[in-house]
């Protein structure tokens, strides 16, 4: 039987793991499932190679987003995520907030493209997030590009999970319940401007993934930023051919702790120097209750409990969890379309 000792201690840099290894041969998807674990008790973050993306499509949907962010502002407002009740569109750089201040980065959301859920009087009111995306009249083939790309690292965001579940002795479709037919699929282009036009060195405020798993994109500028367990930051720079992996706030709940969400920055470029990037975020059903997953008894001893932020309080109801995020993030979306919730404090 495979031992699964707990890893302890953290590294001053992250690690680069190929998922090529996971479909090897059995030793080798041993070692890469040992090293996994490592890398999910210690941060949760690490470079990924061997994950099959064409290159090609990775270099179309940069140079596109780029395209995107140079249209000019009229064309961009015309899709403001304040125009949706599902939080799919463009923002301005300083509309988004991180445990209340201003992230400077403007950027596009796109989700699952789907229809409007039928509301009615006992309808939770996470159900009003699903609904379409709002896509640029000026750049046509960012939809399909962007949808393309966003089924690519879907693939990719669910053998990712498959692994972690082998990592933490668990079946390899442990998480399917939760996730399937439809897991949620936010996907974020991403500009940063340099300090010379920005408020704030702050590009994103320090926080913890909500969903199940991010796949980062970087384009050639760093910023990226990662705190350890024991505080120490750990700079991520983009590294090319990779994307970056870190886990998030469901995996922290399934495994009480084991898996850690770790806190993670990111710093405006210096002055005259833009950064870009795409995040895509693999979230769980919205309908989904996370579980606690039984462990075996050599990982049980090590988990760590749910961290507890009063200011970030986690839900293990989905759907919740997702409102209460874009609610806080988005306080101009949330006046607009939920003040019924806003005015009766069950934002959350």
């Amino acid at each position: 039987m495979t031992s699964h000792t707990a890893p302890t201690g953290s590294d001053t840099s992250l690690p680069t793991l190929d998922l090529q290894r996971f479909y090897a041969s059995s030793s080798e998807r041993r070692a890469f499932v040992a090293e996994l674990r490592k890398v999910l008790y210690d941060h949760g973050f690490f470079y990924l190679t061997g994950h099959g993306v064409d290159p090609k499509l990775i270099a179309d949907v940069v140079a596109t987003a780029k395209r995107f962010f140079a249209l000019p502002l009229e064309e961009k407002l015309k899709i403001e995520m304040v125009k949706s009740p599902h939080f799919r569109g463009y923002n301005r750089a300083g509309q988004e907030r991180t445990r209340g201040e201003q992230d400077w980065r403007e950027q596009l959301d796109i989700n699952t493209e789907s229809a409007p859920f039928e509301i009615g009087p006992d309808t939770p009111a996470w159900r009003r997030l699903q609904g379409p995306n709002q896509w640029p009249e000026a750049l046509p083939e960012l939809k399909p590009l962007l949808l393309a790309y966003q089924a690519e690292v879907t693939r990719i965001g669910i053998d990712i999970l498959k692994a972690i579940a082998a990592a933490i002795g668990q079946a390899e479709n442990v998480f399917a319940d939760i996730y399937e037919p439809q897991a949620s699929q936010l996907l974020k282009i991403i500009r940063y401007p340099g300090r010379d036009v920005a408020e704030t060195d702050q590009g994103v405020g320090a926080h913890k993934d909500g969903g199940f798993v991010t796949v980062l994109l970087q384009d050639t500028v760093p910023g990226l930023r990662v705190r350890t367990e024991d505080g120490v930051w750990i700079d991520a720079p983009p590294v090319p051919g990779t994307f970056v992996i870190n886990t998030g706030e469901l995996l922290e709940l399934a495994t009480n702790g084991f898996v850690r969400a770790d806190v993670h920055d990111v710093v405006a470029p210096p002055a005259a120097v833009e950064r870009f990037s795409v995040a895509f975020f693999l979230g769980s059903r919205p309908d989904a209750t996370i579980p606690v997953i039984e462990l075996p008894e050599e990982l049980k001893r090590s988990e760590r409990g749910i961290s507890l932020d009063p200011l970030n309080p986690i839900f293990r109801e989905v759907g919740q969890n997702q409102l209460k995020s874009r609610l806080r993030s988005h306080p101009d979306v949330a006046r607009a379309h939920y003040a019924d919730l806003l005015a009766s404090e069950q934002s959350v």
